[in-house]
């Protein structure tokens, strides 16, 4: 018996290791999943570990790695991922630790002195300026902020700032905002890693102090990508002049809000984002031009290795590309894929392959781990790994007999289906959109970024020092005009632009995990990957949105109703307005959602009803002081700072500033359960000020009875 059981056991484990084994033509592919997952997992952590945590994780990644020599082949992989996810945890504290700057830590008015370091526009098309070398009234330079940025209203003087002037003006400055609603884009994480530590706005003229002084080289580069930028937009009026200078130099600040508007709808912004497209582009038609140039050479092509060559130069002027565009983190991303094919290409080895894709992603979540949490980097690995694995599975197809043109227009059409659909579910989960015909739009657009605009922008470079560049310049003009009338087209048809609810948390990482499982096992266990990928599509329409929302100002609310969500107000706060209104699926003008009934309103004070539970939103300090203890209410919200004590859950403006934005949540048994936005994202670095993360509140029904007769009881008294 003893005997047929250890046979058994045998059996089992010669299975399990036969079964590790096939899999290792394809490890390298899971060493960046491994450093995803510890990447993810620190990041999603509800408190910030200590040094020593650190310390003792590194060990046992080193313990991991060491035990993975002693162990039979086929276990070993298993040990050296536990030591990458460790190492992808670690890689992304030592990234927060070596980015820690000042927060400014309370709202500031007064003058603001600084450095231009970027122009851009806000959402709302002001112009925007980053400044760093901050100097602040009354404040020390330890607790200043290392880089403000500041959006510019009111009457402007008619003057251009450049990069490098130092400038003063006067200003309201206020720390990063946090997540709009618990579990929201969290802005302030965002920013710790920009080091941007203060962001606000001015009414007032900005002066001009100084012009630049001995410029260093990134504010040499930037002053030449916005001189390009000018004389571009000057060379091509319009829309695209804005175009043409953004896909050249990254500066998008030129173009209109419609523009972006027809362009997002389309599904075709990404074309205004110096990424993977661009930089595949530039480089491809570089070693395209430099490799075939030189093969018309007799001498050249026999003696010299004109293929590595192209590849050489096509790096060059990649980098090139990457500096002048001020270097963004989908720019860096875009460059070190491209980066990675050529050096393949340099090595002997096939240029599009997984292993190359892996080595890219590799690179990124070592040197820049927080970008694993961004749709950028997410949207361009899905669309690259897809590419990779369809054109490769074409290979072994015979399209010999195809005509040559069908061949390409087949190529074109499924590239931009594959990618288009990767890319969907992601784009749908941060951006709540999903662009119906977009796969219509990116036929008839991008073919043409690929043979007209692209090398029509390196021939208007070439000829720029003859004074010739307005030639390259006409015929990327006539691209670009049809690009935008596309768009235009598109975006104005009935039903071009859908929307989609958020997900959870963890909807994309086990869709992540999923469709990584297709593409990289081998053998029949692969298909497991379909289950992760349909539950993820379960978890995602069984998401439901919160009852009940409320700003971390205090000054908006919003009801889930059955219409969608009910606003307190038709204007004001409407950047956190259309956030909510986006993740629920429904972007409707404020002024309409704050028209739809439910919500009981009466001058300043605005009543919502969730269960059993009253909730009573109160503005300004006069309409809170006329209140009569909580009125009635169970919970009392109020834009203002509040001393009073009173009988009921008050969330003032003061303790709003510690918990962050609440969702109010009505259970199966009629309790009520607030997140807050501070207890969702936990204690972390880029917003310490906040204090210690608030408790979970969860309000029964039998507390709500209690504090009733204690109420009752107490007015009882009060009458006799």
């Amino acid at each position: 018996m003893w005997d047929r059981r250890l046979r058994g056991e045998g059996q089992v484990r010669a299975r399990i290791e036969a079964a590790l084994l096939a899999q290792r033509g394809s490890l390298i592919g899971w060493v960046p999943v491994c450093l995803a997952l510890g990447v993810g997992t620190y990041f999603g952590l509800g408190a910030e570990p200590d040094q020593s945590l650190m310390g003792k994780l590194c060990l046992t990644a080193i313990a991991a790695l060491i035990c993975a020599r002693l162990v039979p082949t086929a276990f070993a992989p298993l040990l050296v991922a536990v030591a990458l996810f460790l190492a992808g945890a670690g890689f992304a504290k030592y990234r927060v630790t070596a980015v820690d700057a000042p927060i400014l830590n309370f709202r500031y008015y007064g003058p603001i002195e600084g450095r231009v370091v970027n122009i851009d526009r806000s959402a709302s098309d002001a112009v925007r300026l980053t400044l760093d070398r901050v100097v602040l009234a009354r404040m020390a330079p330890d607790r200043t902020p290392e880089r403000v940025r500041v959006s510019l209203h009111g009457d402007q003087p008619m003057q251009v700032f450049i990069p490098g002037d130092v400038l003063i003006l006067t200003g309201h400055l206020s720390p990063p905002a946090g997540p709009a609603e618990p579990g929201g884009f969290d802005f302030q994480r965002h920013a710790w890693f920009l080091k941007l530590g203060a962001v606000g706005y001015t009414r007032t003229p900005v002066v001009r102090l100084s012009m630049p002084e001995s410029p260093d080289i990134t504010t040499r580069l930037f002053a030449m990508r916005m001189a390009i930028s000018g004389a571009v937009q000057k060379a091509i009026p319009g829309e695209p002049g804005a175009f043409a200078a953004a896909i050249m130099t990254g500066d998008r600040s030129g173009i209109g809000q419609d523009t972006m508007t027809d362009l997002r709808t389309a599904n075709l912004a990404h074309l205004l984002a110096i990424s993977g497209l661009h930089m595949g582009l530039l480089s491809g038609f570089i070693f395209a031009s430099v490799r075939y140039g030189l093969a018309l050479i007799p001498g050249v092509a026999l003696r010299w290795p004109v293929k590595k060559i192209a590849a050489v130069c096509a790096l060059i002027v990649g980098a090139f590309y990457l500096a002048l565009s001020g270097g963004s983190v989908s720019t860096e991303r875009a460059y070190i894929m491209v980066a990675v094919m050529f050096v393949a290409v340099l090595l002997g080895r096939r240029a599009l392959t997984l292993r190359a894709v892996a080595m890219a992603a590799i690179i990124v979540l070592l040197w820049q781990p927080e970008s694993l949490v961004g749709p950028g980097f997410q949207m361009s690995f899905a669309a690259t790994t897809a590419l990779v694995v369809v054109f490769g599975a074409l290979r072994r197809v015979d399209m010999s007999r195809w005509p040559r043109w069908s061949r390409a227009v087949l190529s074109v059409v499924l590239s931009s289906f594959i990618a288009g659909l990767a890319t969907a579910p992601f784009a749908a989960a941060h951006f709540n959109q999903i662009a119906h015909y977009g796969l219509i739009a990116n036929v008839l657009s991008v073919p043409l970024m690929g043979v007209l605009v692209m090398p029509a922008a390196v021939l208007a470079v070439c000829l720029a020092p003859l004074g010739l560049w307005d030639i390259g310049l006409w015929f990327m003009e006539i691209g670009l005009r049809w690009i935008l009338f596309v768009a235009a087209t598109v975006s104005a048809r009935d039903g071009a632009l859908g929307h989609i609810w958020a997900p959870e948390w963890y909807v994309l990482p086990v869709l992540s995990i999923g469709l990584l499982w297709l593409v990289l096992v081998t053998g029949r266990v692969r298909y497991a990957g379909i289950v992760a990928v349909l539950c993820a599509g379960i978890f995602w329409h069984q998401t439901d949105r919160p009852d009940l929302l409320v700003a971390d100002s205090g000054g908006l609310i919003g009801m889930l109703g059955e219409d969608g969500r009910i606003l307190s107000k038709p204007t004001g706060s409407g950047f956190v307005a259309g956030i909510w209104l986006e993740n629920d699926g429904g972007p409707v003008p404020q002024a309409q959602a704050a028209a739809r009934d439910g919500l009981v309103i009466v001058g300043r004070v605005t009543e919502a009803r969730i269960g059993e539970w009253r909730v009573v939103q109160v503005s300004g300090k006069t309409a809170l002081a006329g209140m009569a203890g909580c009125d009635g209410a169970d919970i009392l919200i109020s834009n203002q700072v509040d001393e009073v004590a009173r009988p009921c859950v008050v969330y003032d403006l003061a303790r709003l500033r510690k918990t962050g934005a609440l969702a109010f949540n009505l259970a199966s048994n009629g309790d009520l359960v607030i997140d807050t936005a501070h207890q969702i994202a936990g204690q972390r670095p880029w917003n310490i000020r906040q204090g210690d993360v608030p408790d979970h509140v969860r309000l029964t029904l039998a507390q709500r009875k209690r504090a009733a007769e204690a109420t009752l009881l107490t007015e009882t008294r009060l009458d006799q």
